[in-house]
């Protein structure tokens, strides 16, 4: 087990409040008497760990803004307003640049910045970054993590790997387009998409570790087993180009930092999900599905996969 999971698992006996959901979900979703429910997500960046330190400022402030609407949007929810915190490290250029960020940012999307916290760091540490998304859904509209159903099948708006590959070329170990450099530097929250999506869905989540640990955390939530077709996962061309084979695929769906949206709905959805692709120009595969059980299979035209050693991205993973 991660640290961060052994963590995790120490907070669920203090969070305790329905609306938590016994944190097994992104979001926390609180019933309000005033015709809709809110729903809260908290994510934070950190230096070294989900950005490099020559990653554009501007463009941090942008991937602190998406992650968190990614969040939002796997509730199928629309943004009110974030809270920031925000550690200085004495870097006034560093700031300004990261605050005109922001603030394009928060234009692009519409939403409001309405308050938060600033602290000083020392110099020398790496900087952290926090921010809370909250949105509204109707009333009991957010779907929950845990509700996936035997028999449901698992898809995912597309495509997945870009970000992965987008992070080798900004570390410079790879030459590659700027549209893949682009894709982890300032990913798209699938806001409209996942607000059409989510009357249609058992459950749902965004990908940030990886499409198959963010997967898996459906099916264990949901207390199912889940196959996954890797063949059917949609890959874009600028990604194929770098390989397609098993090896590939494997690395594009555990990658992370995709912000695509993966769901769990039934058969009889397939036409309106495939209209509301068509409606918001994307792309939703059917790449699996849940059956009673537990674990995760994964498939391919050639057979069965090995489940790799790392499914994804987890904090703490594999440190002592």
């Amino acid at each position: 087990m991660s640290r961060e999971s052994a963590f995790i698992d120490r907070l669920r006996a203090i969070a305790t409040h329905p609306a938590a959901r016994d944190l097994r979900d992104d979001a926390a979703v609180l019933p309000a008497p005033i015709g809709y429910d809110l729903v809260f997500t908290h994510d934070m960046l950190v230096e070294a760990v989900h950005f490099l330190a020559s990653d554009p400022p501007g463009d941090v402030a942008w991937k602190l803004l998406a992650v968190n609407l990614s969040d939002l949007a796997a509730k199928g929810a629309e943004p009110i307003g974030v809270l920031m915190g925000y550690g200085l490290t004495g870097d006034s250029g560093w700031d300004i640049a990261f605050a005109d960020g922001l603030a394009r940012a928060l234009s692009h999307f519409n939403v409001a910045l309405l308050g938060g916290d600033t602290v000083l760091q020392p110099p020398s540490d790496a900087r952290v970054l926090g921010l809370t998304a909250i949105g509204r859904v109707p009333p009991g509209g957010a779907p929950d993590r845990r509700g996936a159903q035997a028999g449901d099948h698992l898809y995912v708006t597309g495509p997945i790997g870009d970000a992965g590959i987008g992070l080798r070329i900004a570390r410079g170990e790879i030459a590659g387009p700027r549209k893949l450099l682009k894709a982890y530097r300032l990913p798209m929250p699938r806001l409209r998409a996942g607000q059409a999506i989510a009357p249609l869905v058992h459950a749902m989540a965004d990908i940030s570790d990886g499409l198959l640990i963010d997967a898996l955390r459906i099916a264990d939530a949901s207390k199912l087993a889940l196959t996954i077709d890797l063949d059917a996962v949609p890959l874009s061309r600028d990604t194929l180009s770098f390989g397609g084979d098993r090896a590939a695929r494997l690395a594009a769906v555990t990658a992370g930092d995709d912000y695509q949206l993966l769901f769990a709905a039934p058969s009889e959805a397939g036409e309106r999900l495939a209209a509301i692709a068509t409606e918001h120009r994307i792309e939703i595969a059917d790449i699996g599905h849940f059956f009673t059980g537990s674990g995760l299979t994964i498939a391919d035209r050639e057979g069965t996969i090995p489940t790799p050693g790392r499914l994804g991205y987890e904090h703490g993973a594999n440190r002592a």
